[in-house]
């Protein structure tokens, strides 16, 4: 499902008018009706609501209007308030505004004195329809239109507020509160989601929402190459749960091995064998320090390891790989997981560089791997490989130089601009992770909780998407890295639903996959 600003959202209604034929008045017609189709679905019996529609001069307002007329046209009277003098009404709106009168005057709203005037005539308000502002504001709210908003939000306790597009006093391409905003319990947006509908905090704002069709073919989405922005849905992941070939061994499923593990972080290295199981691998081994691997081993009977030369922290030593252990270990495997657990030991660092540089397999470079990198990303060797990096903000600070609070400020742009530089598969962590690939498309993940922010969380998904890639080798390695991040969030769902948000911990992630997998398999 694709994510559109503002402006693209504007090109891509002319499109539908200008090469589709559809007139914009029909778009807006439809945009109405599908409001309308919502509320009668959400509020039953719709006729025993009390409606105030509030409508403003722009198109936003030329939807609440629609609105407004269909309802009365099926015996509803709902209380129009129009925020705009008529004559300043244009295009579309200014037709639906003449549509409306022919049956029913709207109340007109210009300023302060007139808002104080109306206000108690709405004291029994059941249900608030906002047309106010839709998606074209770029700058907080001002002036009597702030007081309107902050009664709609705070003088009508019980009223449900349902936003036609997007809530008045958010921004649609920004995922911040740039001032005060309806606090809608539901959004009709159409078409597309824009960025404020996915992205927090300004998410928070829009309660649940829905995406409706208005006239707009597929195709001229699908098919218009600026568009780079994605949402993932369900259905781009029920592959996931297809089932297995009856002739399929562990052979068929891959082979993951993981250099991961340091004494006293074992459990990092555990915890992302147990999740490339979890994910369906025929078989992992995890490459550990020799004193860390008793440890490591005890956490599973289900994995194998392979002792490493160390350094006296016991960390993974540079003679491990020039010895040629590891890459002996490496030969015939199908993907390697790298980074969990494995402390900053310059030594250690120097093992993850080379490996990283010198290895064609698919690789997983997550934790102290990418720390490995940290402001040393202009040594890796990626060419035609595929290499996908998972760093928390803070790890991708250090990767880039830049400040965390910039990157969260940008986080679309910055895990665009580093995927397509760097040619890597970059996953940025955090409320709606992203999935950047090297052809500058993102995709955002929707699912995932609090909840997860725990240690050993991002050790899982490592695990979870080197598990992926060695068993899919036929699809691309994006669209392979995108679903671990889904299933991953999914089951931190699951396991939130069980356990809450304060009490989860890594391991209850791990085996809610099971179960994750089986709702994917679902109907």
């Amino acid at each position: 499902m694709k994510i559109l600003t503002a402006s693209q959202m504007q090109r891509i209604d002319r499109l539908t008018t200008d090469r589709c034929g559809v007139p914009s008045l029909t778009l807006m017609e439809n945009a109405g009706a599908e409001v309308v189709k919502f509320l009668a679905e959400r509020f039953r019996p719709l006729e025993e609501s009390r409606i105030a529609i509030f409508c403003g001069r722009g198109n936003n307002g030329g939807d609440g209007l629609v609105v407004a007329r269909l309802l009365t046209d099926m015996g509803l009277t709902p209380q129009v308030l129009l925020f705009a003098d008529p004559a300043q009404l244009r295009g579309d709106a200014a037709a639906n505004y003449e549509r409306f009168a022919a049956i029913a005057l709207p109340e007109v709203v210009k300023d302060a004195p007139g808002w104080c005037a109306v206000k108690p005539s709405l004291s029994s308000t059941t249900l608030i329809i906002d047309a106010l502002l839709g998606t074209g504001l770029s700058k907080p709210l001002e002036g009597f239109l702030l007081e309107v908003v902050r009664d709609l939000n705070t003088s009508f306790p019980g009223a449900r507020r349902v936003a036609v597009d997007l809530p008045s006093g958010l921004a649609a391409d920004s995922g911040e509160l740039i001032g005060e905003c309806i606090k809608a319990d539901a959004t009709v947006t159409f078409t597309a989601p824009k960025y404020a509908h996915v992205f927090p905090p300004a998410c928070e704002c829009v309660g649940e929402w829905k995406v409706k069709e208005i006239g707009t073919p597929p195709e001229v989405l699908e098919n218009d190459s600026e568009l780079l922005l994605s949402l993932m849905c369900r259905e781009d992941v029920t592959w996931l749960a297809a089932p297995r070939k009856m002739d399929s061994h562990k052979g068929t499923y891959g082979h993951v091995l993981g250099i991961a593990g340091s004494r006293g972080k074992t459990g990092a290295a555990a915890l992302a064998a147990k999740s490339a199981l979890r994910a369906g691998v025929g078989l992992v081994t995890i490459a550990s320090p020799v004193s860390a691997l008793p440890v490591i081993a005890a956490f599973g009977m289900e994995f194998m390891t392979e002792p490493l030369l160390e350094t006296a922290e016991g960390t993974i030593s540079l003679q491990a790989l020039m010895s040629g252990v590891l890459t002996r270990l490496i030969a015939g495997k199908s993907c390697l997981a790298v980074g969990p657990g494995l402390g900053r030991n310059p030594e250690t660092a120097e093992v993850v560089r080379k490996t990283v540089n010198d290895c064609s397999l698919p690789l997983v470079l997550d934790a102290d791997g990418l720390n490995a990198f940290a402001g040393r990303m202009g040594e890796m060797h990626v060419s035609d490989r595929v290499r996908v990096l998972t760093p928390h903000p803070g790890e991708m600070a250090r990767l880039t130089g830049l400040k965390t609070a910039e990157i969260q400020k940008r986080r679309v742009e910055t895990a665009r601009e580093f995927a397509v530089r760097y040619g890597v598969i970059l996953v940025l962590k955090g409320a709606r992770t992203l999935i950047a690939s090297p052809d500058g498309r993102v995709r955002v993940n929707p699912t995932g909780n609090p909840g997860m922010a725990t240690g050993g969380s991002g050790d899982c998904l490592t695990g979870l998407i080197a598990g992926l890639l060695a068993q899919q080798t036929e699809r691309p390695a994006a669209e392979v890295v995108a679903a671990a991040v889904y299933l991953h969030g999914l089951a931190g769902d699951l396991a939130v639903a069980r356990f809450g948000e304060p009490s989860m911990i890594a391991g209850d992630l791990i085996e809610a996959i099971p179960e994750a997998y089986r709702t994917l398999a679902a109907p």
